[in-house]
């Protein structure tokens, strides 16, 4: 059987045997991949420096008869060491990689890929607001899933004002009015711009990102809780 070349992410480790590991890994071509890395776990093992957590690497694998194949040769590519570095930071990235890992099948498309890249650049920035990098994370699985929100109009097709005052409806995914709502033009016009996909060194530079964060935050939040049930 040949051998394939790829590059991964590390979605998920466990011990098997002795030494040995099964890691699941994440790539841009490949989808999700189970492979038996042989002896990483020993001291002198050649696999162990190329895998390493929060980092991109360059994969030799071979498939298997079943599920899992066998990794044969890695070369890493990029370690986000900042992440490390900060305990916040460091959980927040586990967090990012366990909700990925949950939210996609094994032939999942590139773009999680990439997705997850960009969490890892931003992360390993320490000059980015990780409760922005948390808020855009979760909009972009959204979006990856289908379920980004009404942000043109209202639940009733009306144009949303920019003097408007709105409230969130959940059951209709869409803003709706009420004087004294809690949103303003400016709160969707940033959900806008997190939506289309912009990175987080963009939107850390949005005018009140603190007050878009926190309220911003939590709407993305519960939009997310509601599409996991």
């Amino acid at each position: 059987m040949n051998q394939i070349v790829t590059h991964g992410i590390i979605l998920a480790r466990t011990d098997y045997g002795e030494a040995d590991r099964i890691i699941t890994m994440l790539t841009p071509d490949h989808g999700k991949l189970r492979l038996m890395a042989k002896g990483v776990r020993r001291l002198k093992s050649k696999l162990a420096g190329g895998i390493e957590l929060f980092s991109t690497s360059e994969l030799t694998y071979m498939p298997g008869r079943g599920e899992i194949g066998r990794l044969i040769s890695t070369r890493l590519q990029r370690h986000y060491a900042h992440i490390v570095e900060d305990v916040n930071r460091t959980m927040l990235g586990y967090d990012l990689i366990k909700q990925l890992n949950k939210a996609t099948e094994d032939q999942c498309e590139p773009d999680y890929y990439e997705l997850l890249e960009q969490a890892f650049d931003a992360l390993d920035d320490v000059g980015i607001d990780i409760e922005l990098i948390r808020l855009w994370f979760s909009a972009q699985l959204l979006r990856l899933g289908g379920h980004t929100p009404n942000l043109q109009t209202e639940a009733d097709g009306s144009k949303l004002q920019a003097d408007g005052e709105y409230e969130f409806s959940f059951d209709d995914s869409a803003f709706f009015s009420r004087p004294g709502a809690t949103f303003h033009a400016d709160d969707i016009k940033f959900l806008r711009l997190v939506f289309a996909g912009n990175a987080p060194g963009i939107l850390q530079k949005v005018s009140g990102i603190d007050r878009h964060v926190g309220r911003s935050g939590r709407l993305v939040a519960m939009l997310q809780q509601q599409n996991r049930g």
